[in-house]
């Protein structure tokens, strides 16, 4: 301002002069006073609409610039106000906190804890302190202390301390004498330096460890028992807040149950206490490397049996004693497989692996959507389950191998699977090379590659109880669903191996010899094929030509080429003859599968039309054309493919063809599409007439299972057709893997296996489609109030048994959180939804035997479902959280394998649900 701008200045400006930016008048106090409290109204109002982090950062700002002066206000401020400093924590918190917190100290410090005042000597002086620390040095109280007997512990801990003997090496040998021999005094005196010094090197150590520990480990986790599983930076909150703002955001909702199944233990820590190391990659090969070669002898021999294997209960029973035997769930993922594998060897390595799975020539089918080919064998997931499993087996050189129950032997895919396996694992992989129709009997042929002396079956199994179960497998699933049925509820507290030991085990005991005589003539057809197909020439004579008789004036340059064309020539006469013996198989097995369709017209067909024609009808013509038409016409076309065979094997030679026939029989398929479109139609056709017509049960009860029927019923007759196209197809893959690539036929034969996969696949869809609806209307007439179930694509994964828990007060840690038993449930996961429902008992007056009764709960799509672990303390184990929309329910399950395996499957079924 300018020197004439000063005359104008008042006395009453000067009042409203102001100082920097503040705004604020140096000399009018009242507008001074007015202006500074409409500023901190007005900070105020900006102080609570911030966050909290932004609240923080304002009062950071704030005490930085703070005088020492008003720091100290505001630390007297808070004294006056809050005494913070001042309050003992064991009078203010509850008592079991107060005692955690003491858990921590160590003897010597509860010591000098207890002579702080009568309340911290009464609480330090606690035996939920004391008996642990005892405990870990093996020091158990001789006597049981009485209810109001405290300090029992503490005084036994602090007599053994004081009978310990404390004496340096030195004062021991003075003590107790020595067997050294007398030192001088210099070297005494370089000995006790060294033992000080090495003493207070000790002594830092452990100090600095205590240290460590105290800054890494956290003080709210779970106790003295606390989970190895580190925290997540951001663990979901479950709180009906938070699902009330992510209800109508589903990205957020998507984001939310991913990252709850990232939270979840993995088979590291699944309960938070135990731990199930992982082999990593880096050490698959190296965890035996300390194995020598004296330990092959006391290596085990592994089988895995599939429970989607029929009648698998019998051969459980047929493993032979020291042979270790797991039976898995087909709806498991690959890593429980691992874990359960892992857990049956106990950190032992396998000295030969059986896997006894649901398969055929080309692929096996392992698990639910696993099934294992050539197309899916360098998947991710795929290729780390065999190269984990490998590890689990000797090498090759140790002698190990794996042993597929399944014919991958049989075909060129196959063989490729066994090569790719053996490559990635290091393991030599060996499957059957036989193909034998209509039963398991290809087990018993020969294997490829086998060279310990003995087949495969052999090492596992008692090769006579396998061989009854292979003979009479469709009629032993048949029989075994009642077995089941009425024993299962019995053996439930069992495992599952163990359980369908003892049911085999009854199976065979019941079943007689004279029960197998009986069928003597169906199995004696079985081992015929079985024979025909995997009977080798043991002795071969070398071909030779008389092109070559004056080997004697040959170099030995030409015997190497001699020799060199003699084995080429014994190879393909080899390759003939398989090819030659898998045509005539197929030729076997097609009359056989023939003369099944003619028993339906001879036996049952003609009768009912003649009596028909006699005006004595049993059953109407439109029932008789609704179920015989289309067998009818399956049999003739079949009669006319049989022909065809014969004819062609009659004149049959190494340059012969028979892809062609294959193919014209192929494109005839649509007789087969109308039986299987009317199959459901037929059954139930079947079982009205014969509730509603006498005269047609009668009949029935006359002809089903005769000896002219083999023994047989007609629904069971009809099952025929579609069994046959699966030996079709591995008698056809056979065909072409003893076909060279150049032969005529080549092409022929894969276009005829297109069709015939093609069609076989179409009819796998429908079998899966029926059982799926009828497993889905099962569980509905079981579980009282459920909801329709019946839905597109919707199958049944899992059912586990959990008991339902409450939690007495959920703002505290899981590690001290007590829980209460509700009541039991049932889960039934699906590949879309999860079924909660509870689950009574009822018994029966006078009997043992229980019934269960399932009541409908909730359902909760898998998009939206939430899952929590719960790690293991002193009061609950083996506990989950499941989150949906607007409940959650704490579940535990009895065994800490069933929340492995529950966990795992319920992860990947949500997971895959996901990505659709």
């Amino acid at each position: 301002m300018s020197a004439g701008d000063s005359f104008w200045r008042t006395p009453e400006m000067e009042s409203f002069h102001t100082r920097f930016s503040a705004w604020t008048p140096f000399n009018n106090k009242s507008l001074n006073r007015q202006l500074f409290q409409e500023r901190v109204t007005l900070i105020s109002h900006w102080f609570d609409l911030w966050t909290n982090k932004q609240r923080q950062e304002f009062l950071f700002e704030i005490f930085l610039r703070c005088t020492k002066s008003q720091l100290r206000f505001v630390q007297d401020w808070f004294s006056e106000r809050k005494q913070v400093a001042k309050v003992d924590f064991s009078t203010v918190l509850p008592r079991f906190i107060s005692l955690y917190i003491f858990s921590f100290l160590s003897p010597k410090d509860l010591c000098a804890a207890a002579q702080v005042s009568w309340a911290w000597k009464f609480l330090t002086e606690q035996d939920c302190l004391w008996m642990p620390k005892c405990i870990k040095f093996g020091w158990f109280l001789p006597y049981t202390p009485t209810d109001n007997e405290y300090g029992a512990w503490k005084r036994h801990y602090i007599a053994c301390v004081s009978h310990l003997d404390w004496l340096t090496p030195r004062e021991a040998a003075a003590t107790y004498g020595t067997l050294n021999e007398s030192k001088t005094e210099d070297e005494e005196l370089l000995e006790r330096h060294r033992e000080k010094c090495l003493r207070k090197r000790i002594w830092e150590k452990i100090a600095l460890r205590r240290k460590e520990l105290f800054k890494v480990r956290p003080p709210w986790v779970s106790g003295m028992g606390r989970s190895s599983m580190p925290k997540p930076k951001c663990q979901p909150r479950l709180s009906q807040t938070l699902r009330e703002r992510a209800g109508s955001h589903e990205a957020l909702e998507k984001q939310l149950v991913l990252t709850s199944l990232e939270t979840l233990p993995k088979q590291s820590n699944i309960s938070g206490s135990h731990s199930y190391p992982l082999l990593s990659k880096k050490n698959w090969h190296g965890v035996y490397k300390n194995d020598d070669s004296s330990s092959c002898a006391l290596r085990p021999h592994f089988i895995l049996i599939s429970s989607r294997i029929p009648a698998y209960e019998m051969v459980v029973e047929s493993v032979k004693a020291g042979v270790v035997s797991v039976v898995y769930e087909h709806s498991v993922t690959l890593e429980s497989l691992l874990y359960l594998i892992e857990k049956a060897l106990d950190g032992q390595k396998a000295q030969s692996m059986g896997i006894f799975s649901d398969g055929d020539s080309r692929e096996i089918n392992l698990l639910q959507g696993y099934k294992i080919g050539v197309k899916n064998l360098l998947k991710p997931e795929v290729r780390d389950f065999w190269e984990k499993l490998g590890s689990y087996v000797a090498t090759e050189k140790e002698g190990g191998h794996v042993d597929f129950f399944a014919p991958l032997g049989a075909s060129e895919a196959g063989t490729e699977v066994l090569s790719q396996l053996s490559q990635l694992t290091g393991t030599f992989f060996t499957a059957p090379t036989g193909i034998a129709t209509g039963s398991y009997q290809h087990i018993f042929s020969d294997w490829l590659g086998a060279q310990w002396g003995k087949a495969p079956s052999s090492i596992y199994f008692s090769e006579s109880k396998l061989q009854t179960w292979s003979s009479f497998t469709d009629f032993l699933e048949d029989t075994l669903k009642g077995v089941r049925k009425q024993l299962c509820p019995l053996f439930k507290e069992l495992q599952k191996s163990i359980s369908g030991r003892m049911i085999g085990q009854f199976m065979f005991d019941t079943m007689g010899m004279s029960n197998f005589l009986n069928n003597q003539e169906i199995a004696q057809a079985l081992a015929d094929g079985l024979m025909e197909l995997s009977k080798e020439d043991s002795e071969r004579n070398g071909v030779e030509d008389n092109s070559w008789d004056t080997k004697s004036r040959l170099s030995k340059n030409d015997l190497n080429f001699e020799a060199l064309i003699n084995l080429e020539r014994m190879l393909q006469k080899d390759s003939a003859e398989k090819r030659t013996r898998v045509v005539r198989e197929l030729l076997q097995s097609e009359r056989k599968y023939v003369q099944m369709l003619e028993i339906v017209r001879d036996v049952y067909v003609t009768p009912l039309k003649a009596a028909l024609s006699s005006n004595r009808a049993i059953l109407s013509a439109a029932n008789i054309q609704i179920l015989f038409s289309d067998i009818l016409q399956i049999l003739s076309l079949n009669r006319q493919f049989l022909d065809n065979l014969r004819d062609r094997l009659q004149e049959w030679g190494p340059a012969h063809c028979v892809g062609e026939i294959v193919t014209k029989f192929g494109s005839q398929l649509n007789t087969y599409t109308n039986f299987f479109n009317n199959y459901p139609v037929i059954l139930k056709t079947i079982e009205k007439c014969r509730e509603m017509i006498p005269a047609f049960r009668t009949f029935l009860k006359r002809h089903d299972k005769t000896i002219a029927t083999k023994m047989l019923s007609l629904p069971e007759l009809l099952l025929y057709p579609s069994r046959r196209f699966e030996e079709y197809l591995n008698l056809l893959y056979a065909v072409r893997l003893h076909t060279p690539a150049e032969h005529v036929d080549r092409g022929d034969l894969t276009t005829a296996i297109d069709q015939i996969k093609k069609y076989k696949d179409y009819i796998d869809q429908m079998k899966q489609n029926i059982n799926m609806k009828d497993h889905l209307s099962d569980i509905q007439r079981i579980v009282w109030g459920c909801p329709t179930l019946s839905e597109v694509n919707r199958y049944l994964i899992r059912v586990q048994d959990v008991a339902q828990l409450h939690c007495c007060d959920e703002e505290i840690s899981f590690s001290l959180r007590l829980y209460e038993h509700i009541r039991d449930l049932s889960l039934f996961l699906f590949n879309d939804a999860l079924l909660i429902s509870s689950r009574g008992t009822s018994h029966t007056p006078f009997e043992r035997t229980s019934k269960t009764t399932y009541q409908f709960i909730a359902s909760v799509a898998l998009h939206r479902l939430l899952i929590e672990n719960i790690p293991d303390s002193k009061y609950v184990k083996n506990a989950f959280i499941l989150q949906g929309p607007k409940y959650k329910w704490i579940c535990a399950t009895e065994a800490e394998d069933d929340k492995f395996l529950w966990l795992s499957v319920l992860q990947n079924a949500i997971k895959s649900r996901m990505e659709k």
